[in-house]
């Protein structure tokens, strides 16, 4: 494994609005910095700047709740438009209580109102304006790298990330929606620790643990900087996406 791994955030990337070219967008970051890629480049790119380009708002004026969405209002607290489309994303309601709402994503995805959020986006003639996540973060990531390998002459990888909870823990994580041009998990099991014993269950979250250093540089909160370039990493794994890392409902253990 590489000695170093750096992350470095990409600046002045602006407002993404709806159809922008995020990879020129990105591109025209990464030549301010006088990138070239090596071996070992990723870019880790925050989920709501994919899904500002591909226009996933949703209008809360336009959304008529329904009985199902009103009752969820009642026990969460939340506004039932926000409600309704929350479950236009949804497999299924995990836990409902005062202020929170969980749900199993339709892409799998166990997380906070489906991963919607009304942060950070810039109101326009009055609009009450939801982001959903990317229709699908795996093709979006694919889309990416594609463009951005093909400027610079070089691969890299891309990981389209958000910030989740975890159950029986504080605060959130970075973790990785959309997976291209790395492995999102790394199986060892079968490989032998220091003391010759078989690793019968270690599977590494790759992607995930990627994603979480990239927070640091990328920040929560108003820092603007969507896009962090990780360098050093290294691989012999295949490369797999990100639907790799989702546990399948047949193997919860917790419901």
């Amino acid at each position: 494994m590489s000695a170093t791994i750096s992350y470095v955030a990409i600046e002045g990337i602006g407002e993404i609005r709806p159809r922008a070219d995020l990879a020129a967008e990105i591109a025209r970051g990464l030549e301010r910095i006088g990138f070239v890629p090596q071996p070992g480049d990723a870019l880790v790119i925050a989920q709501k700047v994919v899904s500002k380009a591909e226009g996933r708002f949703v209008d809360l004026r336009s959304v008529t709740p329904s009985a199902r969405a009103e009752e969820l209002a009642r026990i969460t607290g939340k506004d039932a438009r926000f409600i309704e489309t929350v479950l236009t994303e949804t497999e299924e309601v995990v836990r409902a209580a005062p202020n929170v709402l969980i749900v199993r994503h339709r892409l799998g995805f166990v997380a906070a109102n489906a991963g919607i959020d009304r942060s950070n986006i810039e109101a326009v003639d009055g609009c009450e304006l939801a982001l959903l996540l990317p229709r699908d973060p795996d093709a979006s990531a694919s889309s990416l790298r594609e463009q951005i390998s093909a400027r610079f002459g070089g691969p890299v990888g891309v990981i389209i990330s958000d910030s989740f909870g975890r159950p029986w823990r504080y605060g959130v994580v970075n973790v990785a929606l959309g997976v291209s041009g790395l492995p999102a998990v790394i199986d060892r099991r079968g490989e032998t620790d220091r003391h010759g014993r078989t690793l019968e269950m270690t599977e590494v979250a790759y992607a995930d643990a990627i994603a979480a250093g990239a927070a640091l540089a990328m920040g929560e909160g108003a820092e603007g900087t969507p896009v962090v370039l990780v360098r050093g990493l290294h691989w012999t794994a295949p490369h797999s996406n990100g639907q790799r890392l989702i546990r399948a409902k047949r193997e919860d253990l917790f419901r």
